[in-house]
């Protein structure tokens, strides 16, 4: 294909290997040129014509480089794409962006001041259920919205030893890692939060950083809970949308990333649709009628990230993720790191 975006990854770990790869393999608008792999040949399975780096300059000195892929551990996010954006590059970044935010708001400045895409793979508001709970509530059939309950639940007893997400700082638990998804949902679907309450705590034996939160963010006339455990054994909803006339569930969590872990390309029409099993249920009242129907899961569709992002640097159109939000995702955490430090509920 003519115009292609020449890409560089910047590792190829997990994110590489299941995420970015295969959703770059698939979509002929981008060219993986160079991966960064220091002591493995992983990367050649899916791009056998592209050149494994040993360094980082490597790639900030290809002059055919446009787009840099930063999906490496958190704590490098910072130094690596202002590198990045120094060298002239557009950059992919994976969430969190940075750890705090006056970070971010520097990268921000660095790539309006360069003229460069900057952009932070915030890849689950693609997610099925996300995708039909926007639906939900923009159709608002259970009246006003009272209450949004959100779980990203697990469980995971072992602790894997020596790895940068079990151990370190207040940065490196659940929060800044399944929160960045969850307080990014109730951004794009509410906005900013008036208040910021949170707990954090370790409940795995053995544990090092928190794996654990309870996250309440207080709108003008309803309420957004974000939960996540390591120890739910017997999850409940994913999601509970109660309203005024009644309530919406989905049981379940978006099936991309496990076909994605199994190999598989996401390819063709049928990519990312949900068994009828799993649609979410919704139960109202209407003109004083009790009615209970299923609601059809839209198809979850990561690959729409880079169609965007495709646009954005060839024709100028919209980001697929606007680092201002991602700007005020991480302020949230902020707050709500003070919050549980302080046992207070923050005003934003």
């Amino acid at each position: 294909m003519k115009n292609q975006v020449t890409v560089a990854l910047a590792s190829f770990g997990m994110s590489g290997k299941v995420i970015h790869g295969p959703l770059l393999k698939v979509n002929p608008k981008f060219k993986v040129k160079l991966v960064l792999e220091r002591s493995k040949s992983l990367s050649k399975e899916l791009f056998p014509d592209a050149t494994i780096v040993k360094s980082y300059d490597d790639i900030l000195t290809d002059t055919e480089v446009e787009l840099v892929v930063v999906n490496t551990p958190d704590q490098l996010h910072y130094t690596m794409v202002k590198q990045a954006l120094e060298a002239g590059k557009h950059v992919v970044v994976e969430k969190p962006a940075t750890f705090r935010s006056a970070e971010l708001q520097e990268l921000i400045g660095l790539a309006q001041a360069k003229r460069l895409v900057f952009t932070v793979f915030q890849n689950r508001r693609w997610d099925g259920d996300f995708r039909t709970v926007q639906k939900v509530i923009k159709e608002a059939r259970f009246g006003r919205l009272v209450e949004f309950e959100s779980h990203y639940d697990r469980y995971r007893t072992e602790i894997t030893p020596d790895t940068w997400k079990e151990e370190g700082d207040e940065y490196c638990g659940v929060l800044y890692n399944l929160g960045s998804h969850m307080v990014d949902q109730a951004y794009v679907l509410f906005g900013k939060p008036q208040t910021v309450t949170a707990h954090l705590k370790t409940v795995r034996t053995g544990g090092k950083v928190a794996d654990y939160y309870d996250i309440r963010l207080d709108y003008e006339g309803f309420s957004a809970l974000l939960k996540c455990s390591y120890l739910v054994m017997d999850p409940g909803p994913r999601y509970t949308l109660n309203g005024e006339y009644g309530t919406f569930k989905k049981w379940g969590i978006d099936g991309q990333e496990e076909l994605l872990k199994a190999g598989h390309l996401p390819k063709g029409d049928e990519w990312g649709k949900e068994e009828a099993d799993w649609w979410g249920t919704l139960v109202y009242t209407e003109n004083d009628e009790h009615v209970e129907e299923l609601v059809e899961t839209i198809p979850g569709d990561y690959r729409i990230f880079y169609d965007k992002l495709y646009k954005a640097i060839r024709n100028n159109k919209a980001l697929p993720v606007d680092p201002a939000e991602a700007l005020e995702v991480l302020k949230i955490l902020e707050a709500c790191l003070l919050s549980n430090k302080d046992r207070r509920t923050v005003i934003l």
